[in-house]
């Protein structure tokens, strides 16, 4: 009875909460209150594939489901995003009939990284992805090696691991257990570099025993090829692999034979889709039919936004605030467009869940690569238009260029009267809608 009212109570409130336009972690908030062990009771599907990591969660999820799906297969996943454990068990409970039993055939979430280890407390995944590790949030998670021992505690000797061979740290994971991980990665690439070309560089030295690492190439920041002499930390072979991509192009080629067609051509978009490759192929499905659905899909998830302001076309970003590797991806997009653009950047909120000033994390964002003269305009906006206007002048990009406007209306009329080119602009969730408001979105 009491796991019968429980899941009556979390459909009803999420109903309602459809009708508010919210409530995606509410109704499981007042489930494991009513009782905390619910998610214990319910009956799982064989298969509960788990998605973690600094970056990509989301996309990885969203792109996985649609594959599954256009198999036939019948998910449920936290498609809002909501990843802690009361997003996780409204959703589980949802799909549950009143006795408990999931109806899906398969349960696909995306997990954050810091609260996996009471999420995974009541249910083990079968599949557990981790797609990376990098400096994120830092006033709430640390140094990236905090969270990788806290991420450790929600892993499973039952699980099976599939790993990003390509991260150094995230390969830390699999220490031990080599023999029974599933790694992904991709194969040396023509632009690769030698060199680490970011900022900072966190693969300097070896997350297992802190010697020296060595880099035979890097696809950026710290993921590529590396070894420790040391102690023998190395990047492993991999079975599922890039073995060629093309970004200018537009695809990749997976494992020598799967060719896709990419929507987004960025290389952590080329991470998130090989891992949902690796997990759809794990559950049976050939990597013909993976491709095929895969190929030019947009993502639903807004972290891409096209819109029309007056004559111009222009793309939305939507960047990780407090999250480097974020921006810097999403710069690089903007500077592969072959035609000339307009970039503004908005920094409002820092957070949607907490306040703070803090804005170190500007200085640890390549802005250096808006240098290219194809980026014939900068605007900055926001609250923190200053503190990035701050972070410019430390830049070799000619000032002439840039433009400080603190309300995002008013950036918004300078674009429109002034703007050269095509429009990105690159900002986070909490402020996305501030701008694409007061424009024409086109798609989402």
């Amino acid at each position: 009875m009491r796991t019968f009212l429980t899941i009556l109570v979390c459909k009803v409130l999420r109903w309602a909460g459809k009708l508010l336009g919210k409530g995606s972690s509410m109704p499981g908030r007042i489930a494991l209150k009513l009782c905390p062990d619910i998610l214990q009771k319910v009956q799982m599907p064989s298969y509960v594939v788990a998605v973690t990591g600094s970056n990509g969660k989301t996309s990885t999820v969203e792109m996985m489901a649609h594959i599954l799906k256009s198999n036939g297969i019948k998910v449920a996943y936290n498609q809002e995003g909501s990843n802690q454990i009361e997003g996780v068990a409204t959703f589980i409970l949802n799909d549950c009939d009143f006795h408990g039993k999931v109806r899906s055939d398969l349960i696909l979430l995306e997990s954050d990284e810091r609260f996996a280890r009471h999420t995974f407390r009541h249910f083990t995944p079968t599949h557990y992805v981790i797609t990376n590790l990098y400096r994120d949030q830092l006033t709430r998670n640390g140094h990236p090696e905090w969270v990788f021992d806290i991420l450790r505690e929600s892993i499973s000797p039952k699980t099976k691991l599939i790993l990003n061979a390509d991260d150094p740290l995230v390969s830390c994971f699999g220490i031990g257990r080599e023999e029974e991980v599933v790694w992904f990665g991709v194969d040396e690439l023509p632009q690769d570099t030698k060199e680490c070309m970011s900022l900072y560089n966190d693969g300097a030295f070896c997350p297992h025993c802190k010697a020296r690492m060595h880099y035979d190439y890097y696809h950026f920041n710290h993921i590529g090829g590396y070894r420790c002499d040391n102690c023998g930390h190395h990047k492993h072979d991999t079975q599922f692999t890039v073995t060629k991509a093309d970004l200018e192009k537009g695809y990749v080629v997976i494992n020598g034979k799967d060719r896709i067609t990419l929507a987004l051509r960025g290389m952590y978009n080329v991470y998130n889709l090989l891992a949902a490759y690796t997990v759809a192929s794990l559950l049976g499905i050939p990597g013909k039919e993976i491709a095929k659905d895969i190929s030019n899909y947009m993502l639903k998830n807004g972290r891409v936004v096209t819109f029309r302001l007056g004559t111009h076309t222009g793309t939305l970003l939507a960047s990780k605030h407090e999250n480097s590797i974020s921006y810097d991806q999403s710069i690089q997009l903007a500077v592969s467009n072959p035609r000339e653009c307009t970039v503004l950047i908005i920094v409002d909120a820092i957070s949607r869940k907490y306040f703070t000033s803090e804005v170190s994390w500007l200085w640890d964002i390549d802005f250096e690569k808006l240098s290219d003269d194809r980026v014939r305009r900068i605007v900055l906006a926001g609250r923190y238009c200053n503190d990035l206007a701050v972070r410019f002048s430390y830049t070799d990009i000619p000032q002439e260029r840039i433009q400080v406007v603190e309300e995002i209306e008013g950036a918004v009329e300078e674009l429109n009267k002034e703007a050269q080119g095509d429009i990105f602009v690159i900002t986070c969730f909490s402020d996305k809608e501030k701008f694409l408001s007061k424009v024409e979105v086109t798609t989402a």
